[in-house]
């Protein structure tokens, strides 16, 4: 990667991606003619290098404005991990759609002290896994990406330097003669 100095301002972030919503919906279309294993392969490697860099502790957004669902064998284990009765850590902590699909209760997470994660080794699997950089199939879920492109300096950065990468400009084309 060129640049070792990552973007973690959020006021900054946020201010940029209003101004680059045009920009990022002509990227996520020039994205639609890249080989899938390719940019997978090149979205990786710029993830591990900027998740590296950015110490999610000094952010903590996505544990403060994400809705985290949560299966029920992991209620379940955080339950017995923090040693409550289901039932209690069900009422305590998780609300039920109508659908039966389960979330954390409240934003920020119940689990957020001074931007860390209180149940760090035992989070659910969608906390670990965000922001999902790590996983195939990125050009599908690019839409997704952009939702938190204002949020989460990872995010952010992956994108702003896969644009490099991909030596993207969002300049205008000539007109033909």
């Amino acid at each position: 990667m060129q640049s070792t100095t990552y973007q973690t301002d959020l006021a900054i972030i946020s201010l940029t991606a209003q101004k680059k919503q045009e920009e990022n919906d002509r990227f996520a279309s020039s994205l639609q003619h890249q080989d899938t294993l390719a940019l997978d392969r090149l979205v990786h490697g710029i993830n591990k290098t900027v998740s590296a860099a950015i110490d999610c502790t000094q952010c903590g957004n996505c544990c403060k404005t994400l809705i985290i669902n949560v299966t029920r064998p992991e209620a379940a284990h955080l339950a017995d991990h923090l040693g409550m009765p289901l039932a209690d850590f069900n009422d305590k902590y998780i609300e039920e759609s109508q659908q039966g699909n389960c979330f954390m209760n409240t934003m920020p997470c119940n689990f957020l002290s001074e931007n860390k994660c209180t149940v760090y080794t035992n989070r659910f699997k969608e906390c670990r896994d965000f922001p999902h950089l790590h996983k195939p199939g990125f050009r599908a879920r690019f839409a997704g990406t952009l939702m938190h492109y204002g949020n989460c300096p990872i995010i952010y950065n992956v994108v702003e330097e896969l644009k490099q990468q991909l030596a993207f400009s969002d300049a205008p084309s000539a007109p033909a003669i």
